[in-house]
């Protein structure tokens, strides 16, 4: 079955890329950079949004908050973001064949590698059972081939660029834990684990609500939390 899910994942790789690389190298640039940015944006807003739907369509929204407001959020920010980049830079840029050619399949394979990172980041988000078995998925695990985990790498990717690059004292999963040894506070991501035991009080029939705002029981370290329980808004 993971064979049967990595090859999904290729499927995305191999189709976005073949349509990416159709529109040259400048555009594959254009779009690879539209894709970084809207996941990025997506990933900072969707939270919030879900709370946002959660309480304007009631509680039967819910499940299906997160997911909504996250892939919703991705599409959105990828057709504006390209839509602008098209209207700044109408002409593209003449290169070398042989530049144009590794550019345009660069930058086409890391606009479809991303973007199925992306896609596999909201899976974790959507009303399913924790253990997706019958399609090879699992969040603990390297999904793509046992090679890599197109998923963690993007969250991880996400959590550097809000600790490290766009320091506004607000990080994307930023719970803080003091350390057994001491009184030094550390941040401990949670998002895979928040999700997946979301997926499994959902799978369990258990009430389930739309945003996962807060670490449930047992996914956090020993230690008690002293700082924000879950994601917070805005890099």
């Amino acid at each position: 079955m993971e064979t049967v899910f990595g090859a999904i994942l290729l499927l995305i790789v191999v189709g976005v890329g073949w349509c990416v690389a159709g529109e040259g190298a400048w555009g594959a640039a254009l779009t690879f950079l539209a894709v970084l940015f809207a996941g990025l944006l997506a990933m900072n807003f969707f939270e919030p949004l879900a709370v946002f739907l959660e309480s304007t369509f009631g509680s039967g929204f819910g499940p299906f908050a997160d997911l909504t407001a996250l892939l919703g959020l991705f599409a959105l920010f990828t057709f504006l973001l390209r839509l602008a980049t098209d209207s700044i830079s109408p002409t593209e840029i003449e290169l070398d064949g042989r530049a144009h050619q590794a550019a345009r399949w660069l930058f086409a394979a890391a606009t479809g590698y991303t973007t199925m990172a992306i896609l596999l980041t909201a899976l974790h988000t959507a009303p399913l059972p924790r253990d997706l078995k019958y399609i090879g998925f699992r969040p603990e695990q390297r999904n793509f081939f046992d090679i890599s985990a197109p998923d963690r790498q993007w969250l991880g990717f996400v959590q550097h660029v809000s600790e490290k690059v766009l320091r506004t004292g607000k990080v994307f999963d930023g719970p803080e834990f003091s350390m057994p040894e001491g009184t030094t506070k550390q941040i401990w991501p949670s998002f895979p684990i928040r999700y997946a035991t979301r997926r499994q009080d959902y799978s369990s029939g258990r009430k389930v609500g739309g945003t996962v705002g807060a670490a449930p029981a047992g996914a956090a370290p020993a230690a008690a939390p002293s700082g924000p329980a879950g994601p917070s808004p805005g890099f």
